[in-house]
């Protein structure tokens, strides 16, 4: 290979290995499938393309040609600067040398080609030409929807099963695009910003595929089909690596898929220390579609069923009916064992689709729970939804971002309500259906005693938590560094909870990313945890920590340490493990 091969150094938030083609994604690309075409299909595929361009332009022609006389004259300008575009041999042309080249399919060469020159007017220095890159995204929109007139969902299936894996490389990825890039053929993640549990961490480990974070300039340097190494553990990614490097990534490869082969003989195990302590193993899932996964890899029942998930990258709610089967058929696929579905969970840097956030700083603002009762109709028609679905099984309703009673009062009010208008109806619902309230805010985990008596059961959520005590934006990849769980505060608001729940004798889960880093399973044992929910995919390797510890002797040494104030050294619960396994 004649490219000399460039490293990137960044964190690995997802374990795995990927050897790949580069995707290199900004907002048009996102909606589009990536595939290549075999040698037979590249006429064809330039012949689907030019016939789009065509089409496109033709609509562009009409549209200017009956412009009623009322419009603004600057209409019909920018009509023809869409035109002149369209016909410019950047988009008309280039594109066709992607698929001839590259056997990149039409959609991939039309928005990989956009890509490239809107960033070059976006990078001029004069104002006007600055703002042709709008122009250009939406001339690629208008292509990419003639091209959708025909069928490639038929050749992307075609080339799923031919074709090399695909790594996406971005700036950041939302949650919103997140959902959007879930079914697509993708074997690792790369982005410039995030952190170790910003959504695209959580996904990727959701989904089982390596990701690394923090690159800081993967994004301008990584051109689109570039042959990638994406290394999740050490978090590197190698661009156009020399075939010796290759060689050593494949063994890497085929080693860690034999360490995750040996792991799925403990799938029927049950999860019990040493000393004879049984641990829960749930799992986290975004969508229904992620429930067989659990089942599969042993959860006991469904810790955390983010259902916002349902509500983004879309322009329409999701109605009662809609959500009603999403859920059933979680509770349904756990056959009897519990689901735990948290309310919507919107805000932050997770918003409708459409709908702008105007706050200040939005992880301080109306969200989650906040925002689902300044907007009752639809806090309502998800209640109804998931009360129908528990008709089918154990359901347990969970409220995110809890501050203070009045929020829990007016929760189980609109949970009243919603019974009210399903009793009217003559629908059927569980009779019983546990309340539990997320512990994120540190307010909640210092005054958690009156908490613990009005709910359920308690889940803790560590990936806020963190945050708002530290005063750390979790996604910042400037302060990430500082993001620290083993913060000898963090670390006494979670004792408080998980002591508070087993006084008050309610069950108490950890469900943020503590939960399913291996390195700190011993940590949240000796606090006396005894309820894990995490990605279906680290679940084996959480349970292989805790059939190798003794929890006893693990909450004697957590205890002294915090009773300390010490930073908390691992190496003292790393040294209990050597002993056992010993």
């Amino acid at each position: 290979m004649n490219t000399a091969m460039l490293a990137l150094h960044g964190q690995g938030v997802s374990r795995g290995y990927a050897i790949g083609r580069a995707v290199v994604m900004g907002a048009a690309a996102l909606e589009v499938s990536h595939y290549r075409i075999g040698d037979d299909e590249v006429d064809s595929e330039c012949q689907r393309l030019e016939q789009a361009i065509r089409v496109a332009a033709e609509e562009l022609e009409a549209l200017a040609a009956n412009l009623p006389p009322d419009v603004p004259k600057e209409l019909g300008a920018i009509l023809q600067v869409h035109s002149l575009l369209l016909s410019d041999s950047a988009l008309s042309a280039e594109p066709l040398t992607l698929i001839r080249e590259r056997h990149y399919n039409a959609e991939w060469a039309l928005t990989a080609q956009g890509q490239l020159v809107a960033e070059q007017f976006a990078a001029m220095d004069d104002e006007y030409m600055r703002e042709r890159a709008a122009d250009i995204r939406q001339v690629v929109e208008r292509v990419l929807h003639a091209l959708r007139g025909g069928n490639p969902d038929r050749k992307r299936l075609h080339g799923m099963e031919h074709d090399e894996p695909l790594i996406v490389v971005a700036h950041d990825i939302s949650p919103a695009d997140m959902v959007k890039l879930r079914g697509g053929r993708f074997a690792a993640f790369a982005t410039d910003l995030g952190g170790g549990t910003s959504h695209t961490a959580i996904v990727a480990r959701s989904m089982g595929v390596p990701a690394v974070v923090t690159l800081g300039v993967a994004r301008t340097v990584v051109r689109d089909g570039d042959l990638l190494i994406l290394d999740g553990h050490s978090g590197v990614l190698l661009v156009n690596p020399p075939e010796h490097v290759l060689a050593e990534y494949r063994i890497r490869q085929g080693d860690y898929a034999r360490e995750r082969a040996g792991l799925a003989s403990l799938k029927g195990v049950p999860a019990i220390t040493l000393d004879g302590v049984v641990v829960s193993m749930q799992a986290n899932i975004e969508l229904p579609e992620e429930a067989q996964a659990a089942v599969d890899a042993g959860a006991e029942g469904i810790g955390l069923f983010r259902s916002e998930f349902l509500f983004l990258g879309r322009k329409d709610l999701p109605s009662e009916e809609e959500q009603y089967e999403a859920y059933a058929s979680v509770v349904r696929t756990l056959n009897g064992c519990p689901v735990t579905i948290r309310t919507l969970d919107l805000g932050a840097d997770k918003a409708l689709d459409g709908e702008a956030t105007v706050a200040t700083n939005p992880a301080l603002g109306r969200r989650a729970i906040r925002y689902c009762l300044a907007h009752p109709e639809l806090f309502a028609t998800q209640l109804r939804a998931i009360l129908r679905a528990s008709a089918h099984g154990r359901v347990r309703i969970l409220i995110p971002m809890v501050s203070n009673l009045r929020e829990v009062r007016a929760a189980y009010a609109a949970i009243e309500a919603a019974k009210r208008e399903l009793d009217a109806r003559g629908q059927p619902y569980a009779s019983q259906v546990e309340v539990g309230g997320m512990v994120e805010v540190p307010a909640v985990a210092i005054a958690i005693e009156p908490f613990a008596e009005a709910l359920d059961f308690l889940s803790i959520g560590t990936n806020d938590l963190i945050q708002y005590t530290l005063a750390i934006d979790r996604g910042d990849p400037e302060v990430a560094p500082l993001y620290d769980p083993l913060h000898p505060a963090v670390l006494r608001l979670l004792s408080a909870t998980i002591n508070a729940g087993a006084r008050k004798g309610i069950p108490v889960s950890v469900c943020g990313e503590m939960a399913g880093d291996t390195d700190l399973t011993r940590l949240l044992l000796g606090l006396g945890l005894t309820q894990f929910s995490m990605p279906a995919q680290q679940l084996l390797d959480v349970k292989h920590e805790i059939l190798h510890a003794h929890s006893n002797a693990l909450r004697t040494k957590v205890a002294g340490i915090l009773n300390r104030a010490s930073e908390l050294d691992l190496t003292l619960l790393n040294q209990e493990r050597a002993v056992n396994v010993g």
